[in-house]
């Protein structure tokens, strides 16, 4: 087969469609912490190690988000909270963020912050945030540079993405709540969830419409985080009730603007997520923790029509080569069983890993990648 540019392989891997050979170095699992950049410098001995491109890292997604180091697509509160620093020490330092989130963090970034306060309480709270900072038409929302864009998709041969962190359909009205009050609320207060779900659908497909218009979109992603070790932080009822509504209105506009993937990011056990949201339309899922319970091997097994990223254990990459070998062995299955399949770790690559090991399991997983066909 004719080499393929690095969008149309990602995209016609995670489709099932033929393939030169799997994407390399894709995805979030291909990427470190900050402590573990900081330590892969000093191990390398390269101030100025860009791991990516030693690596041999193969562009991702081309995301409709950033031009020239600006945000120039607003998916979500706009305009801004003013950033304000609350209080700080030597160590720590707690501020109220452009999203209204009160939250305390270290000074070195070396933990998940610890969150305090959230901008919605109440459905007047919500009201008033979504009539001030949640109108699809409040202008600036979109400055992007299009031909700019289309220049940098031409000039790379990227897939085109809207949808990312921290916007979805779970995900962002837990930011505009906390964990807690939202799952509450799912109880007490469910005109207010199913509001501001519909409203968000509403903010993006207004976006996305304006997009389409400037540039094919191959890829829209859902940014949930909505499980942990114990599977899904709410019921599958209410996936189906709350949510799939969304889901729906967001794949109807896959489909009618030719876009061939609809994925879904959620940590922790997915297990009773991936059937509800495959039924939905939802073609791609990542980042398959292993410590949660999962196995990209099962997955390929009973679900074979879905796309997948991640699923190799990071934690292997702190311990033997023998330990990354066998993550290496796992990938080599699920491409030799079905493909639909980009190798990468199941999350962030933390502090413990050391240079070597990332190396050597970097040179492993691309050679099965430059030698393996899906």
């Amino acid at each position: 087969m004719t080499a393929l540019s690095c969008g149309e392989r990602l995209v016609r891997c995670l489709i099932g469609e033929p393939v030169d050979r799997p994407p390399f170095g894709v995805g979030l699992g291909w990427y470190p912490w900050g402590e573990t950049a900081q330590r892969w410098r000093r191990e390398s001995g390269n101030p100025n190690l860009d791991h990516g491109r030693e690596l041999a890292y193969e562009p991702d997604f081309a995301v409709t988000r950033w031009s020239d180091g600006k945000e120039c697509l607003q998916p979500g509160i706009f305009p801004h909270f003013e950033r304000v620093v609350i209080r700080e020490d030597a160590d720590t330092i707690t501020v109220r963020d452009e999203r209204g989130i009160t939250k305390r963090d270290r000074r070195d970034g070396g933990s998940m912050p610890e969150f305090l306060d959230y901008p919605v309480k109440t459905p007047d709270d919500w009201q008033r945030l979504k009539a001030e900072r949640l109108n699809p038409h409040t202008p600036g929302r979109i400055t992007m540079d299009w031909d700019a864009f289309r220049a940098r998709i031409k000039a790379t041969g990227q897939a085109v993405q809207v949808g990312w962190f921290p916007y979805g359909v779970f995900g962002t009205p837990r930011d505009f709540m906390g964990a807690e009050e939202v799952l509450i609320a799912f109880c007490t207060e469910p005109a207010m969830i199913k509001d501001m779900m519909q409203h968000l659908t509403t903010l993006w497909l207004h976006l996305w419409e304006q997009v389409a218009r400037d540039v094919q979109i191959d890829h829209i992603h859902i940014w949930e985080d909505m499980s942990g070790r114990q599977g899904s932080l709410i019921s599958p009822a209410m996936v189906e009730s709350f949510m799939m509504p969304c889901y729906d209105r967001i794949v109807d506009f896959a489909r009618a603007h030719g876009i061939r993937i609809v994925s879904v990011d959620t940590d922790g056990d997915c297990r009773q997520l991936v059937p509800i949201m495959m039924k939905h339309g939802i073609n791609m899922m990542f980042p398959f923790e292993v410590q949660a319970g999962n196995d990209v091997r099962e997955f390929r097994r009973q679900y074979p029509a879905l796309g997948m990223m991640g699923g190799l254990d990071k934690r292997a990459l702190a311990g033997t080569h023998a330990d990354i070998d066998a993550e290496v062995d796992k990938a080599a299955w699920v491409i030799a069983n079905g493909g639909r399949y980009v190798p990468a770790f199941d999350h962030l690559i933390p502090p413990d890993v050391p240079w070597e090991n990332m190396q050597y399991a970097a040179r492993a997983l691309r050679k099965l990648c430059l030698s393996a066909a899906s």
